[in-house]
């Protein structure tokens, strides 16, 4: 009977969520998803696969979305957000058991963190039992899974590792790295979460999953070297507080520092498996540490990763709505620029752009920018973005998120990093005969006295920046062609 109506999935466009949904999909399952960013679901996407708009903080969103639903996932959570986390993780469990009770679901599956209640949990881990507590007393079912760290290509913890290995052969390590912690490889989680569908009983339980060892990050550290064939040498030093901790991570890792700061934070107390229930009730068998690294090096090097931790709106810390702000009057910097190439090659490095390739110009100001916006709590430069070739909706690129594509003619990029107001930047190519248009408009909403003052400051090196830019992706498109 469960398997019948449709479950329902949150969370579908985070990291796990969204390789639950192909897993899911793969297995014949029929979904219906509930997110911020239905444009994002509905990107190649089965026929059957439902995507419908809606925000677990926002009660009237989930009554339409649980509706025939027997089985739902709970795969959302805050960490990544600005603000109370916990408050707003509390807000949202209580909205989603309230919405699943009226609607009649018979079973929650929610993913929580390991950690013994008893100890002085962080916020982030004493958020995530509580959130478990609050679907329970919905007096639905509940099978609420516990896991430490999670190793996969693209997971939060497997990139600090690979880009703390990669670019540091010494390393002086906080305390935290020493503590024991029970990882679980992303395919031995994605299994329990299919198996809990199947699983034959009516009562809630909290099942602790973990993988064959119990390591720390500093094992897990040397066990990346060794398998990818570099020299690691650490020295412990005994005093290196979380904040600190985290603005070293967000330089020298992709992390944001925020968010390096709730995971060190979450670190401090070993989080291992102490009740064998899992391995009672499901027929899995976790791979080790060394397993689950080679795995994940394997789909990074192969370029098979299918999600990353950034992938999650919530990672950027920037509020859920602007609902209720007062903003001045829209500022722009509209500029454009003729190339006698075809508009293909005209978009070609407007859709490189970021990451490796840079932005063109004044890359260093850029830098500077980044290094700013995580000293005061946001995401940075992050230097990367998911394909070296091509750009989807949801993508993250640098401080920037992809927010609408067009391939060959439209690309428009929401600021991530903290400012003033809310600022896109977007370019548009059209075609005229056998040259072509590339217009750059960066447009900035600005909140307040403040807001316009950052912009007027700025606009100095606005006219380096931007107009370098666009002259240097006219180069680029015309270099194309020539070669």
């Amino acid at each position: 009977m469960l398997a019948a109506a449709p479950i329902l999935l949150t969370g579908a466009t985070g990291y796990i969520g969204g390789r639950l949904l192909r897993s899911l999909e793969a297995r014949g399952h029929r979904l219906r998803c509930l997110t911020r960013r239905p444009e994002v679901l509905r990107q190649g996407a089965p026929a059957d696969r439902e995507v419908m708009q809606g925000d677990v903080l926002e009660r009237a969103s989930l009554d339409a979305a649980m509706s025939g639903v027997a089985i739902a996932y709970y795969l959302v959570h805050s960490m990544g957000a600005a603000g109370s986390f916990e408050e707003a993780d509390r807000e949202a469990a209580q909205n989603f058991a309230a919405a699943a009770q009226a609607a009649g679901v018979a079973r929650i599956i929610y993913l929580g963190g390991l950690g013994r209640e008893e100890e002085d949990l962080s916020p982030h881990l004493r958020s995530r039992q509580e959130v478990g507590r609050i679907l329970k007393q919905s007096g639905i079912p509940v099978i609420e899974f516990r896991a430490s760290i999670v190793i996969g290509s693209g997971s939060l913890s497997f990139e600090m590792i690979r880009s703390l290995v990669d670019r540091l052969p010494f390393m002086v390590t906080p305390k935290w790295v020493r503590v024991i912690a029970q990882p679980i490889a992303i395919d031995d989680l994605l299994e329990y979460l299919v198996a809990a569908l199947a699983l034959p009983q009516s009562a809630s339980h909290v099942y602790e999953i973990g993988g064959a060892d119990q390591v720390s990050y500093a094992d897990i550290m040397r066990t990346y070297a060794r398998l990818r064939g570099r020299r690691l040498r650490m020295v412990e030093v005994p005093v290196l507080s979380p904040y600190v901790s985290s603005l070293w991570l967000g330089l020298i890792t992709p992390l944001y520092a925020r968010i390096g700061r709730k995971l060190i934070e979450s670190i401090v107390h070993p989080t291992v498996v102490r009740d064998d229930a899992a391995r009672q009730a499901f027929a899995i068998r976790p791979m080790g540490v060394e397993a689950s690294v080679r795995r994940a090096l394997a789909d990074q090097e192969n370029g098979t990763a299918a999600t990353r931790w950034s992938d999650a709106l919530s990672s950027s810390g920037v509020p859920r709505s602007w609902d209720g702000v007062q903003f001045e009057p829209r500022l722009t910097d509209a500029r454009a620029i003729t190339v006698r190439v075809p508009p293909a090659a005209a978009f070609k490095p407007i859709e490189l752009i970021g990451g490796a390739t840079g932005w063109y110009a004044w890359n260093w100001l850029w830098q500077l920018r980044g290094a700013l916006d995580l000293l005061v709590g946001g995401v940075g430069m992050r230097c990367s973005r998911p394909s070296p070739a091509a750009l989807r909706v949801g993508d993250t690129l640098d401080f920037w998120r992809v927010e609408a594509i067009e391939p060959g003619r439209r690309l428009r990029l929401v600021a991530e990093m903290r400012v003033p107001g809310r600022a896109w930047l977007e370019f548009e190519v059209s075609s005229d005969g056998e040259s072509s248009t590339i217009r750059q408009t960066a447009t900035f909403d600005p909140t307040g006295w403040f807001g316009q003052a950052y912009w007027y400051a700025l606009y100095p090196i606005h006219q380096l920046v931007f107009g370098g830019m666009l002259r240097g992706i006219a180069q680029a498109a015309t270099a194309s062609i020539s070669h």
